[in-house]
Order: C-alpha cells, then structure tokens, then sequence
C-alpha cells in the first residue's frame, strides 16, 4: 500500500501548488474532462504511438502566459497529461518565467521543454499569441490548436523564440498542430524567422488545416545541410499565401504535403534538398513562381508528384544551383506513406481549405469528398510515444535488395572510434557473426578502394540482438555529399555514383549500434 500513498500524497500536493499558482491571476481550475480539443491526429503524427497531447488529463483555463506555464508547472511531474485551454492575449507583458519540478519556462516565450503529454487550445473568443511565439524542445506528445500566433520576431523589438511562430528543436517527437493561424508582415529584413520550423532530430508532426501567410519563410524541417536526422512531417488542408520561401524546405527526410492551397508563393515553395523526399498531391498552385524543386543548393532532393493543379505558375531556368521541378513536372522517386488517408480532389482544395483552414473556423475538417464538417471525436487516453521510428523506407527510392558482387568483401574501410573489441574489418568479412560499433551512440564507417569504384546501392546489416537499434543516417560520398538520409538499417537506393569512398554515418541511435555488414553493390 506504500506507493499508492505516496502517488496519492503527489496528486495533492500537484493541485494545492496549481491552486498556489493560480492565485496569481489568469489561470482557472477545473475537473478533468473532456478536451476542448477535438478531433484525432492525422498524417506523421499518428505513428510512433501517436499524438494525443494531454487527454485524460485535468483542464485549466488560461489567460496568460504565466498562466500557461503556471499550469504545466503545477502538475505532478513533466509528464502528466494537462489540457490547457487559452482565452485572450499572450504578450510579453503576461509572460514570465514559472519554475517547478515538471517544467522548464522562460520569460518571452510559451516554452514547451523536456515535458510531454500537452494540449493548448485555444477557446470562447479566441487565443493570440501576438508578438511572442511557442517553442518545443525535449518535448513529445504535443498538440496546439486553434490558435493564432503573429508577428514573432528574431530582430528588432521585441524578440521570441529566435524570429519563429512556432519552432522545434532537439529531439522533439510527435508533435500535432491544427487549425492555427502563423502570420508575419514581412520578411527578415523586417525582422522575422520562419513561421513553423523544425531542426535538430525533430520527427513525426503534422501540421494541418493551418493558414501560413505574410512572411518570407513558410518554414523548414532541417537548419542546415548536415541537419538531415529531422523528418516524416504531413502538411495537409493548410493555406499558404504571400509566401516568398521555405513552403517548406524539407532537408534530408520525408515530406507529405497534400491538399494545401498555395497562393502567392513568390520565389520559390517546396523545396526538397539534401537527400529528402516529398510526396506532393492534389495540392492547387495558383499565382506562384517555383512552386516545388531544389533550389539555392547542388545537394539534390526528390519528389513524387500526382494530382496537382497548376494556375499561372512560373519556373526558373535551370542551373548548378536550381533545379525546378517543372514546367512538366515529374517523379524523380517513391515514397510510401505509412498511415491512412482520403485526399480531396485538387480542384475544390480552394474551397475546400477556405471553410476549414485556421483558427476561429470551428475546427472543421473534410471527409475526403471536399465537404466541411465538424471532427471526430479524439480516443482518449495519452498515449506515450515509443521511440526511434523505423516506418518509411530510407533512402531517395524504394529499393529493392540489390544483385551481383558485394564490392565490400576486399575492399578497405576505416571510420571514427570504434567501440573495444569490434574491428572495422568486421564490416567487410562477409560474416554475420562479427561486427564493428561506434564508440558511442554516434558515429561513422566507410568503405574505400584503390581506384575509382561505381556504387548505386548499400545493404546495412545489424548483429543479432540489436536490430532497430540504427535511427536517423546519413551516406555520403568522398566528398562530403549526401547520397541518401534515412531511419533503420536496411537496403539503400541511390543514384549510380562513381567514388573511392563511401560512408556510412549514424546520426541518432539506441543503446549501441552494432553493424555486422556494410555490403556495397553496383546495381
């Protein structure tokens, strides 16, 4: 009977220090319930356990940014389930800084960090986040809802969460937003960021039914070229208008963008780079220049394409460092996509997505046959999400397990630390029952030869006992550029590329990886 007591002597003390914090103003208690926030997660945000925020959980009201982070601070530990329902104003002005044993604020910002099991709603005649924007970090499990953030900058006065409306970063996981508005007026001349970014091993979000508009980056999913461990990110039934870029730029990983409305798009939109594949269908173009491609880069990135209206689109010539995808746009890969989903048809997305798409629009959803109607009713229950995905295939194709000669067995291979005991030759012995491990969670192995050698595909093959144990990769040619990025160990697929050296690097890891193969094949 001691640990129910003890959980017990927990809870009350979690609500009588809620109910400390709320004497200060803006928060208002409540009874768990059911969630303001309705409807299930969609897209990327249902794998890897699901996303369903603080369900389950107590709901409060409130109308500050103190408030918010009174609330998360006042729970039993940094994962219990809260619904936090917002009403009014969040500004500079009501935001500080809360402290407590189940959260990590600061002032200026409604932080989100090393915490899960979260829902913000907004609610009654609305929620604005002016001026100040939201940021996850160490998080999972997060939903945001019905909310409008605007205006957030990184310069000039005053400053949030480095110019983003909304920004992830660091290991972030499982992360839904639904029906919000992000809007700048302008772009980083004027002072502001990307309106939804996502960087630093940050996987599984699905932004939907959101308005993104006004500003001069949409957003990314990757900070910069060797940030390619973030991805599986759905973007569907959102607007995207007077946007100059970034809509998104997708490094490394996987992208789903169906069934948004691009309006305005005036430099360029999707842009796939470094690695990364996009699924882009039945979205309508409309008035917008480079619309998907790779751009401002030579590090390429894929795309697979079907469905898509085009409306006075233009394109730029190609060029080393631009590669648009039209005018005649084709597949240049596959990309399966895991969860379950009826797309609307292109030529009602306009209306379809102006009676669904952003905060204060009644959370209303298609079903798939360009209707609005209200949502489903969520499952309840929080749900933790498992790490360390292995859903889609990696790679910038489907491959299949490749033929002929392991180039491997005779060839040379060196790497970083290795871990005692293994050997790098374990690599390349053709035995299944040796193998090479980083010294830690991270690190690298390659493959070399003597002269210039053709490679198109790489089979990884884990030890037994520590399959799945591989998460985010990337390979990279003897030149430093990436050939392909992904999750899991397996069969990767690649352009058909001539080189002395090919690596293998583990981004993102559990326990200790342990590979027992690192097979190299010309077709």
């Amino acid at each position: 009977m001691r640990q129910p007591v003890t959980r017990r002597l927990q809870a009350a003390l979690a609500t009588l220090a809620l109910a400390a914090v709320a004497a200060a103003g803006g928060i208002v208690l409540s009874a768990p319930e059911a969630s303001a926030a309705t409807g299930s997660a969609t897209g990327y945000a249902t794998q890897n356990g699901g996303t369903t925020g603080g369900a389950g959980g107590q709901t409060v009201r409130a109308t500050t940014g103190t408030a918010i982070h009174a609330a998360l601070c006042g729970r039993a530990a940094d994962s219990t389930p809260i619904v936090i329902e917002v009403e009014g104003t969040i500004n500079h002005g009501n935001t500080s800084k809360v402290s407590g044993d189940s959260c990590n604020t600061a002032a200026g910002v409604i932080e989100l960090k090393q915490i899960s099991n979260v829902t913000i709603v907004g609610v009654g005649g609305g929620a604005v986040f002016d001026q100040i924007g939201i940021h996850i970090r160490e998080s999972s499990n997060i939903i945001i809802q019905n909310v409008t953030v605007r205006n957030v900058k990184k310069s000039g006065s005053p400053t949030s969460n480095g110019g983003d409306a909304i920004g992830m970063e660091s290991g972030v996981r499982n992360v839904w937003v639904d029906h919000t508005t992000l809007e700048a007026s302008g772009g980083e001349s004027e002072g502001y960021d990307g309106l939804f970014d996502m960087k630093a091993d940050t996987r599984y979000v699905t932004l939907s039914y959101s308005i993104l508009r006004n500003s001069g980056r949409g957003g990314l999913v990757g900070s910069s070229e060797s940030d390619v461990s973030n991805g599986f990110v759905t973007y569907h039934h959102n607007l995207y208008e007077n946007i100059d870029s970034r809509a998104p730029l997708l490094r490394g990983g996987v992208g789903h963008m169906f069934n948004n409305h691009y309006v305005r798009i005036n430099s360029s939109g999707i842009n796939s780079r470094a690695g990364a594949r996009a699924k882009v269908e039945n979205n309508y173009f409309e008035d917008s220049k480079d619309v998907l491609g790779t751009f401002y880069t030579d590090a390429a990135g894929y795309w697979q394409v079907s469905g898509n209206t085009l409306d006075n689109v233009t394109w730029s010539s190609p060029g080393s460092d631009n590669n648009p995808a039209g005018p005649d746009m084709k597949s240049t890969t596959t990309v399966s996509i895991p969860y379950a989903y009826t797309p609307d048809a292109a030529d009602c997305v306009r209306d379809v997505v102006s009676r669904t798409a952003g905060a204060g629009k009644g959370l209303k959803v298609s079903d798939g046959n360009c209707t609005a109607q209200p949502p489903t009713e969520p499952t309840p229950g929080p749900t933790e999400p498992t790490p360390d995905p292995t859903d889609p295939t990696p790679g910038p194709t489907d491959p299949t397990p490749p033929t002929g000669t392991n180039l491997s067995i005779g060839a040379g291979s060196d790497g970083s630390s290795k871990a005692s005991g293994t050997s790098f030759g374990h690599l390349r012995d053709g035995d299944l029952n040796t193998h090479w491990s980083p010294a830690g969670s991270t690190g690298h192995a390659s493959i070399k030869w003597d002269s210039a050698t053709a490679v198109s595909s790489v089979v990884i093959r884990e030890a037994a006992g520590s399959a799945g144990s591989i998460g985010a990769w990337r390979l990279l040619d003897d030149a430093g550029t990436v050939l392909a990025s992904g999750d899991g160990a397996g069969t990767i697929s690649f352009p058909r590329t001539t080189l002395r050296k090919i690596t293998f690097e583990i981004v993102s890891s559990t326990g200790s990886p342990r590979i027992a193969e690192y097979e190299t094949y010309t077709s």
